[in-house]
């Protein structure tokens, strides 16, 4: 049986990254907005789907431990979202700048997943070992898809700043 310290520990982790991937989806809600790309757009609302059901698992899993999420991690988040929707309407280069910053933000939540799943087998909660997993091979084949495509977005940022090449 895990100790009252560590059982608190995993709370605030499954805590962590629901308001993550509550922010992510703000993030998303941006890059759909501010993309032309019916592919790209297409990729990024698969993704919108995916990260819902990741909240959903996590959702639960907080139930789970008779806990509710944090009301102040989940606003740091939304502003910090926010910021980013208002940056992200007027700069340039959308398409390389989205696929950076979504690139930068997907290897986070990988290691938030890893870190998750670690401290959750500790605790022996296998239920929140498998969301975590189940969760990072998401983030893990979105990360693919960016990577796959960073010509088309080196193209879309040229083409942007009205470089044609």
């Amino acid at each position: 049986m895990a100790s009252q310290q560590l059982k608190d520990q995993l709370v605030k982790h499954i805590d962590e990254a629901l308001a993550m991937e509550k922010n992510v989806l703000r993030m998303l809600d941006g890059m759909i907005g501010t993309t032309d790309d019916e592919e790209i757009k297409s990729d990024l609302r698969h993704h919108k789907l995916e990260t819902e059901q990741h909240a959903v698992r996590l959702e639960k899993r907080l139930a789970a431990h008779d806990a509710s999420p944090s009301t102040s991690r989940e606003a740091v988040g939304i502003a910090g979202a926010l910021m980013k929707g208002v940056v992200d309407k007027v700069r340039q280069e959308k398409a390389g700048r989205n696929a950076r910053d979504g690139y930068a933000t997907e290897h986070l939540e990988i290691a938030s997943y890893e870190l998750l799943e670690r401290v959750a087998w500790k605790a022996g909660d296998e239920e929140t070992a498998e969301v975590a997993r189940l969760n990072r091979a998401d983030e893990e084949a979105m990360t693919k898809k960016i990577e796959a495509n960073w010509d088309k977005f080196a193209d879309l940022s040229l083409k942007e700043s009205g470089i044609t090449v």
